[in-house]
């Protein structure tokens, strides 16, 4: 089924030249093709005996792909001490995790993963997620795992202080390290 669907487009031309609204299409229409249900294209689709098309498989087979993708894309997670979020100014936090993200990274540039993660075509597309701990305790104990997992990590000391302020892994793929991080909560 074909349907038009009126569309008003504004324009830095109309809005900049006071005569050029005349030079620009008020109403633009778009078509939109409908495509019937799946069950109605096919007689085997109306059977519950017969077997999947292959087809049929294929979205399936693509979205476990999908899937399976989105588990291995090169991540880096950075984990912030949420009892310094409360009493530290915003970007004083901020910047602790930049220093341990950058600091992870460079540490390991070397590495395959990170190469990859910093490859040209991918630096407008970098995957970062960023966590909470309560506190320094936490931290420290998040840092045994990573450790005792050999997962490659930066903990950021903040000198002259000498506190532990964040956690920064290395580039690696999700699937590999994700299981460290999800009882953490996301950092508001």
């Amino acid at each position: 089924m074909l349907s038009l669907l009126p569309l008003r487009l504004s324009s830095p031309v109309a809005s900049t030249l006071p005569g050029a609204a005349y030079l620009l299409p008020g109403l633009t229409r778009i078509p939109i093709l409908r495509t019937p249900p799946r069950a109605s294209m096919s007689a085997a689709a109306s059977t519950p005996d017969a077997a999947p098309s292959p087809a049929a498989a294929a979205p399936a087979a693509v979205g476990e792909e999908a899937r399976k993708e989105a588990e291995d894309v090169v991540v880096q997670y950075v984990v912030l001490r949420r009892d310094l979020a409360d009493a530290w100014p915003l970007g004083s936090v901020v910047a602790q995790g930049c220093h341990a993200a950058v600091a992870a990274v460079w540490a390991h540039r070397d590495h395959p993963d990170t190469a990859a993660y910093c490859a040209p075509g991918n630096l407008d597309s970098m995957h970062k997620v960023t966590l909470e701990v309560k506190g320094e305790t936490q931290l420290k104990n998040l840092a045994e795992k990573l450790e005792a997992a050999g997962v490659r990590y930066k903990l950021w000391i903040e000198q002259p202080e000498n506190i532990p302020t964040c956690i920064a892994t290395a580039p690696c793929p999700k699937s590999q390290v994700a299981s460290f991080f999800r009882k953490l909560k996301l950092c508001k």
